[in-house]
């Protein structure tokens, strides 16, 4: 991904955009904004804090990317983002095995599932930290054994959580979804992400 930068209003000086992700999913959402930006995979610890709810882990996880990369970062705009789905109250993971892909399809058949998506934008020169959550309620396809057999066949989507890859055959597992910004179902909320960016001088339409 390019290394250039880009001009903020605000400072009138360079900031680079930094993606804090290794998510080839996430930078492909990134891109339709069109601005340059360079991606680098955070290295965080993940796990769930004690008595935390799905959706403050997501923020929490999302800030902490964002602080992790942007600390070797001056000058930057750094984004960190993360997502949890919620199913019966709790955090749905990634699948152990293909076996356990098939469970967690199954138990969802007809289900709701919230995926809890935040995404935080981190000024390294001021110190600000932006962060939103946007969720996604989403509602499953009562499909039959042979069709969620299919679908981890062809998608393998065992880097998903709760098997749901939605940025390809995934989306039709779902017959609704429900949420402000649909973005949010692959990752990375970019209307809510705009906005920040916005209030940091920086308006992907107007990149001179």
């Amino acid at each position: 991904m390019s290394k250039k930068t880009v001009k903020t209003k605000t400072s009138g000086k360079t900031l680079r955009l930094v993606l804090a992700s290794g998510s080839p999913y996430r930078r492909q959402l990134l891109e339709r904004l069109g601005l340059p930006f360079t991606s680098i995979a955070p290295a965080i610890d993940e796990s769930p804090q004690p008595q935390e709810r799905p959706a403050e882990t997501a923020v929490r996880l999302a800030e902490m990317k964002a602080r992790a990369v942007g600390a070797n970062h001056r000058d930057a705009l750094v984004i960190g983002s993360d997502q949890i789905a919620e199913f019966d109250g709790v955090p749905l993971g990634k699948p152990r095995d293909p076996a356990d892909a098939l469970e967690q399809l199954r138990a969802m058949r007809g289900r709701t599932v919230v995926f809890h998506t935040a995404v935080a934008l981190l000024n390294t020169r001021s110190g600000r930290c932006q962060s939103a959550l946007v969720d996604v309620v989403s509602t499953f396809r009562s499909l039959d054994d042979a069709a969620l057999k299919a679908y981890l066949e062809r998608e393998r989507p065992f880097d998903c959580a709760g098997s749901v890859k939605a940025e390809a055959l995934g989306i039709v597992l779902l017959t609704r979804i429900a949420s402000d910004d649909p973005t949010a179902l692959i990752g990375l909320p970019l209307i809510r992400l705009t906005d920040m960016l916005a209030a940091e001088g920086l308006n992907p339409l107007n990149k001179t």
